[in-house]
């Protein structure tokens, strides 16, 4: 049932509005003066507030100060007498969503409580949403790369600097780019995203630029173009390396002049975005090729990001899995899953070419298809289990091939990736550990386990 708070010192007011509006449905709460309407605010938070303007002691204008402060998404309809307009106008830009003068209307009272309410849900429902959304691209990870690109974009999102992303396709470039803007002053305005590969060359004008009514087949109104939805806020070119040279010509003119006109249209159109550009792709080599244009790289390489594939951010691996896997779990209402240490270990292990992505496809897909509430090896897709290793201890291979179950088969890889890691490292226990992302005292144990001798499997290999 939705629940209404009526703030009036007139008593008659008060019960007349309380039977309207008990009949309509609503439980209604009912106070005085302000300071006992704020006191049932902390106790019930209602889905609106009918509210007069003149009261004694704190007086309209307060209550809704403090309600708006307080219970920002709580929609305040302001209650007048005549001859109080310019009140209720000042009320309207403090944030209530309305005013009625007295004496009231039923009619029109009952349609503004309607709307005034459906508006409350629509902006609850918009926190939500943007709430998800931000889970959703969660910036996740400890290992050292991770966290040097954290501090790099803490540096560079308070400033309107254009930021060049580079990393392999499913590596997390949306995720940085969404991160830059939740950080900037622009955070308030749309992020708005445009995936250069995926639009059709014939159609990428139309998209960016917008389009006037008749200005080609099929364009049976105007619509806005990406460039313009970003006014004020963030423009995130994935993919821009796919973009064809003469895009790329459109495309830098706009960027230099922050102006352009929509398809079939002559007027101008000044825009103000930050401009973030994504590729996986290696734009030197492109501009070589002849595949990108010169001037365009350096337009946009002012700031220039590059994401790790997953494969290089080892400690990762097991927390974003575990983020996963709770986030899939929870949204279809199950009990949460856990992997196993022999599950961890070869999720550690596997080259995951398809980066974060695949990762969080695959945690979406055991979420789903475990039959127990813990993950085991046999729960890993083949591919996972079976990639081919490339060890530098001799026999390895041989003896994870040779293996007569899963377990013992990642027993044989474990033991060699220590044993490669350690070398790597010079035999330094501590700092192969800080590299593989585990606790020191971990790897003192897998070592002992496994009967690694240092000195004559690492040091004189």
């Amino acid at each position: 049932m939705l629940t209404i708070l009526i703030i009036d010192d007139e008593s008659s007011i008060l019960h007349s509005l309380e039977g309207i509006l008990s009949d309509e449905g609503y439980q209604v709460f009912l106070a005085e003066n302000g300071r006992i309407g704020l006191e049932i605010l902390e106790k019930e938070v209602p889905d609106l507030v009918l509210l007069d303007i003149a009261m004694p002691g704190m007086d309209g204008i307060e209550v809704l100060s403090k309600i708006k402060s307080a219970y920002p998404f709580v929609p305040v309809i302001i209650m007048t007498g005549h001859g109080s307009i310019d009140v209720a106008v000042k009320a309207i830009k403090m944030g209530s969503y309305d005013f009625l003068e007295k004496p009231l209307e039923m009619d029109k009272l009952l349609l503004t409580v309607k709307n005034a309410l459906d508006f409350g849900n629509l902006q609850r429902e918009n926190l939500f949403l943007k709430q998800k959304i931000e889970r959703q691209h969660r910036f996740i990870g400890n290992s050292p790369a991770i966290q040097t690109l954290r501090k790099q974009i803490g540096q560079v999102a308070s400033t309107d600097a254009w930021v060049l992303i580079y990393g392999e396709n499913g590596s997390g470039k949306e995720v940085v780019a969404r991160e830059i803007h939740r950080l900037s002053r622009r955070r308030q305005k749309p992020f708005v995203e445009v995936n250069c590969a995926a639009i059709p060359e014939e159609l990428i004008e139309s998209e960016l630029f917008g389009h006037e009514k008749g200005a080609f087949t099929g364009a049976t109104s105007s619509k806005r173009g990406k460039f313009d939805m970003a006014h004020e806020g963030t423009l995130f070119l994935d993919e821009i390396g796919d973009m064809s040279l003469k895009t790329q010509a459109k495309i830098l003119r706009i960027l230099e002049e922050q102006r352009f006109e929509r398809v079939g249209g002559n007027k101008t159109i000044q825009v103000d975005a930050r401009v973030i550009a994504a590729t996986n792709k290696n734009l030197e080599e492109e501009i070589k090729k002849g595949n990108f244009r010169e001037d365009l790289y350096f337009r946009l390489n002012v700031i220039p990001f590059t994401i790790p594939p997953l494969r290089e951010r080892g400690r990762d691996i097991i927390l974003l899995a575990e983020y996963f896997l709770k986030e899939f779990t929870e949204n279809m209402g199950k009990k949460l899953k856990v992997l196993n240490d022999e599950a961890k270990t070869a999720l550690m292990h596997y080259h995951w070419p398809g980066n974060v992505r695949e990762l969080k496809n695959t945690m979406e897909r055991l979420s789903i298809m475990s039959p127990s509430d813990v993950i085991a090896l046999e729960d890993l897709s083949p591919n996972i289990l079976t990639q081919p290793v490339q060890s530098a201890v001799s026999g390895d291979v041989n003896g994870i091939f040779g293996s007569d179950s899963i377990k013992e088969a990642v027993s044989h890889f474990e033991r060699g990736y220590i044993i490669q890691k350690l070398r790597e490292n010079e035999g330094n226990i501590s700092r192969t550990a800080e590299k593989i992302g585990i606790a020191r005292r971990n790897l003192t144990h897998k070592i002992k386990s496994y009967n690694i001798n240092i000195q004559q499997e690492v040091l004189q290999k």
